[in-house]
């Protein structure tokens, strides 16, 4: 009966080895695929900051370089204002800064979220890889009954679930961390003059930098304008005498429509006349108005100006449409309109994402944690139990091997008996 009994609790017992060993796998494989998913959400997340903070970047690099350009702009003698060089050289200082200063950060910072999440990466997987060896090894030592290696596994189990239970605390703090984030960028959209921890993860540009610039760009844009339709009326469109050999080159045939400025002298939006031609289809329109020219560079067929003065026009619509093109993205950077957008698409695409992994995350380490833990105890039990059989049947086996040794002895006692001794009389 108590043989029954003892076999009745080994299967029970072994039964919920099984189903602890199988979720503390489970647990491993959760935690394996959630640290994985997560650290590719988080990688995401900052590949998508930097992207953005790289496109402001450019776009400021690419104002200051098309600024820079129009210092050198020359059409048929004609320069920007030495003033308006100078105010260039002052804003290209201006954006420059604060270009290397976005950089800076957010490189810095992004490198620093990186190597954190990289190294709980690398803390989940070994985590993961070593109480899923110590979960099968454990099962399989206790099954052969190896006692002194459960002894050891069991001890090096305690100290790997107290660590089990440490990440699990972090990971519930950084589930609560990343929660505060997703709330404060919500906050932060709506109220983006706030300065907090946000601001460092990716900064906003100096609003006067900006205004500046936007200002400097028009200006420098209408000085260009004025530029080309001064060359175009007082060269192009005059037919000077041949005498004057500043202006003349032969020039003849239909007048050339002036370039369009997109802003007025109080720096406004204001449309194109009709005669006029934009900074889109001017280069195609003039081409008509170029002439062929001889060894000294007169005209020889009809035509307003000659291939030079057509490739200088041409150089400055160039500038002046790339300034007209990077001006309107510098808009979004006032009142820090690109950091607002970028933590809006942040909340909205890769934070409840990010919130699900973790979750998935702690379950993992909640299987293993609590599955290791069961199985520790088990493993004690289980591998004793053929020990206590052992001890049971050596009971069991004492009074029958000390009834044959008391035979044995009976035995030979009456041996001994019925022996006839010698008398020494010889018959």
């Amino acid at each position: 009966m108590k043989h029954k009994v003892s076999e009745s609790q080994h299967k029970i017992c072994l039964m919920l080895l099984l189903v602890l060993t199988c979720a503390a796998a489970t647990g491993c494989i959760l935690l394996s695929v959630g640290q994985d998913e997560f650290h590719g959400e988080v990688m995401h997340a900052m590949t998508y900051v930097v992207t953005q903070s790289d496109y402001v970047v450019q776009t400021l690099r690419n104002v200051t370089q098309y600024l820079s350009i129009a210092k050198n702009i020359k059409v048929d003698q004609l320069f920007l204002p030495s003033d308006v060089k100078d105010e260039i050289d002052k804003l290209n200082m201006d954006l420059s800064a604060a270009a290397n200063t976005l950089t800076e950060k957010t490189s810095e910072n992004s490198g620093r979220i990186k190597k954190l999440f990289n190294a709980v990466r690398s803390a989940l997987i070994s985590m993961a890889a070593v109480m899923l060896l110590l979960s099968l090894l454990g099962l399989l030592l206790s099954v052969l009954g190896h006692q002194h290696a459960i002894y050891i596994f069991i001890w090096s189990g305690w100290l790997l679930v107290a660590v089990t239970f440490l990440l699990l605390g972090v990971f519930i703090i950084l589930n609560n961390a990343i929660s505060d984030t997703c709330v404060a960028m919500d906050e932060w959209v709506e109220n983006p003059n706030y300065e907090t921890a946000l601001s460092n993860i990716l900064p906003c540009v100096d609003q006067v930098t900006t205004s500046k610039t936007l200002t400097q760009s028009k200006e420098v844009i209408n000085q260009l304008v004025n530029i080309v339709n001064t060359a175009i009326w007082s060269f192009a469109n005059w037919d000077p005498p041949p005498q004057n050999t500043f202006a003349y080159s032969n020039q003849s045939g239909p007048l050339m429509p002036p370039l369009c400025s997109p802003f007025d002298s109080q720096l406004h939006d204001r449309p194109c006349a009709s005669q006029e031609v934009s900074f889109s289809n001017a280069t195609l329109v003039w081409q008509n108005y170029t002439c062929t020219v001889s060894a000294l560079g007169l005209c020889t067929s009809a035509g307003r100006i000659t291939p030079n003065m057509y490739t200088q026009l041409v150089a400055a619509v160039d500038v002046s449409y790339a300034l007209d093109h990077y001006t309107p993205p510098l808009l979004s950077l006032q009142d820090c309109n690109f950091v607002r957008d970028t933590f809006r698409n942040i909340t909205v695409k890769y934070c409840s994402p990010l919130e699900g992994f973790l979750r998935m995350v702690n379950a993992g380490l909640v299987l293993i944690s609590i599955g290791t833990m069961m199985c520790l105890i088990l493993w004690i039990l289980y591998a004793n139990h053929p020990r206590r059989e052992e001890v049971f049947v050596k009971k069991l086996s004492s009074p029958i091997i000390a009834f044959c040794c008391l035979c044995n002895k009976d035995g030979n006692i009456n041996s001994n008996n019925n022996t006839v001794p010698s008398t020494g009389i010889e018959v």
